[in-house]
């Protein structure tokens, strides 16, 4: 969970999301809000990311300003839940 938080926040290309879909749903104003244990224990979904399943939510209020900060300054806005992730990675990684 620690590492695949920090594969859709912390990792990046050109400064952007490196996974294709957190980058559409980031530009267009979500916030990665959610990662789920074994949401999706098809084959599939556990060959290409062991089960696990990310949700965006999108505050109407909230989007254009969301965009525009991941679009201009690269900054992902992100949930309590996956900041806490990402930390806990950081704290025990050795990247």
């Amino acid at each position: 969970m620690r590492l695949c938080a920090w594969y859709l926040y912390g990792e990046k290309h050109r400064g952007y999301a490196l996974n294709p879909v957190a980058n559409f749903h980031l530009q267009n104003g979500a916030v990665l809000w959610r990662i789920n244990w074994m949401a999706d224990t098809s084959p599939r979904g556990l060959a290409g990311s062991c089960g696990m399943m990310a949700n965006y939510r999108y505050f109407l209020e909230d989007t254009a300003a969301n965009s525009a900060a991941y679009l201009g300054t690269k900054q992902i806005k992100a949930s309590e839940q996956v900041l806490s992730l990402v930390s806990q990675f950081q704290q025990s990684s050795k990247l």
